[in-house]
């Protein structure tokens, strides 16, 4: 049974792809210690996606946050760039390696979204699971 308490961690990374294995390892561990491993598989892909475009496509750290409060898991990634994640081309291309991350994210989240951020700079982008 998850823990009814709100918790969230942030897992600051450098600039280097390495670190995207890094974070969904530390994701699984954090999901597994908190009774939610079924939220596991679904939430690593999707940290994947939103960890490797902040490493991918801006210059600076970056960072995996991960939160849960009232059944429901955000994971996000903040970047030190402030610009707004881009747009996938329309209509996506289906055979295309790269470029569709937020795709999926739109397809395999309960919700997602980005916003600026103003403590750190930058900006975060987050989906959210639900736990049941």
């Amino acid at each position: 049974m998850p823990a009814s308490e709100p918790w969230e961690y942030t897992l600051y990374i450098p600039h280097d792809l390495r670190a995207v294995t890094i974070c969904r390892r530390a994701l699984r561990l954090i999901l597994t210690l908190h009774c939610l491993p079924q939220l596991g598989d679904m939430a690593e892909l999707l940290a994947t996606e939103l960890v490797s475009n902040a490493v991918r496509h801006t210059k600076g750290p970056a960072a995996l946050r991960v939160r849960y409060a009232d059944g429901v898991l955000r994971v996000g990634a903040w970047d030190a760039d402030p610009t707004p994640p881009a747009p996938p081309p329309c209509p996506a291309d289906e055979s295309a390696e790269q470029g569709r991350g937020l795709d999926l994210v739109r397809a395999c989240a309960d919700g997602w979204g980005w916003h600026p951020e103003t403590t750190d700079a930058g900006k975060y982008v987050w989906c959210e699971l639900g736990a049941a």
